[in-house]
């Protein structure tokens, strides 16, 4: 697998340095993706683009040297241009046969179950994880042999206002490569030509979750997989609803 690198590395470690001090991004608890060996980063995914899980892979890229290789939207196959982008990024679409390379060298991946369903929500849906049945990921850890480090946090729900359901309009007008067809308001208008609210968003990382990694572990049982992705995905809204408690303690303390 090609290394990352070039103007696409260049302009995403400029462009998320440049959003991290606008929106006074900090990580709690980063130490667990700083010890050896590759893991599998799973992450909630704010909306519409998960800007905090792209600027903990430039705080990742600051302390080890490279960007964790996203799996992102099978656009960047679909779409011209976007294949190159994804490489000069170290990104992959799927469970790519690259990513062997990957874990051989030690290097973390990151993902969002939950995709743009979870992300292109409207404003009454904000803060839960809503990843149903996608195992995909837990698949793959189980396949690399890979400990899932989970992550939420506060602020990237409040970014923009979502006006509508993006996923299912989507489906609904049928959008090239799957794409969403969402609809937000933010500080200076509708996304995608609106900045974000300048809101404060704080990544939380959690403690490495090896359950699918145990001694006679069976991928193809159902019930012990829907128990795995149960234990990941209670653990991402754990960090969602402990993110914000905090936040919301600090907001009553400032205006006592």
């Amino acid at each position: 697998m090609r290394q990352a690198g070039g103007w696409p590395l260049k302009a995403w470690l400029a462009t998320f340095r440049l959003l991290r001090r606008y929106h006074r991004y900090e990580v709690v608890n980063v130490e667990p993706l700083l010890r050896p060996g590759a893991k599998l980063i799973v992450g909630y995914h704010g909306r519409p683009l998960a800007v905090d899980l792209c600027m903990l892979t430039v705080t990742l890229y600051e302390h080890l040297g490279y960007l964790p290789h996203g799996v992102a939207h099978g656009a960047f196959d679909a779409i011209p241009g976007m294949r190159a982008v994804a490489d000069g990024l170290g990104f992959v679409t799927g469970d790519d046969p690259r990513l062997a390379e990957v874990v051989a060298r030690g290097e973390h991946v990151l993902l969002q179950p939950g995709g743009t369903r979870e992300g292109c929500r409207d404003f009454r849906h904000r803060y839960r994880v809503d990843w149903g049945e996608r195992m995909g990921y837990l698949r793959l850890a189980v396949r690399y042999r890979l400990p899932i480090v989970p992550v939420g946090g506060s602020g990237m729900d409040d970014a923009y206002v979502g006006l509508n359901d993006g996923y299912a309009l989507g489906r609904r007008v049928g959008m090239p490569a799957r794409l969403p067809l969402w609809l937000g308001v933010g500080a200076t208008g509708l996304w995608p030509l609106s900045l974000p609210f300048p809101v404060k968003m704080t990544q939380w990382v959690g403690e490495p979750l090896t359950r699918h990694l145990s001694p006679g572990f069976d991928p193809s049982d159902r019930d012990a997989m829907r128990a795995a992705h149960q234990e990941v995905a209670s653990a991402v809204q754990g960090l969602l609803d402990r993110a914000r408690d905090v936040d919301n303690d600090n907001a009553r303390k400032a205006g006592a």
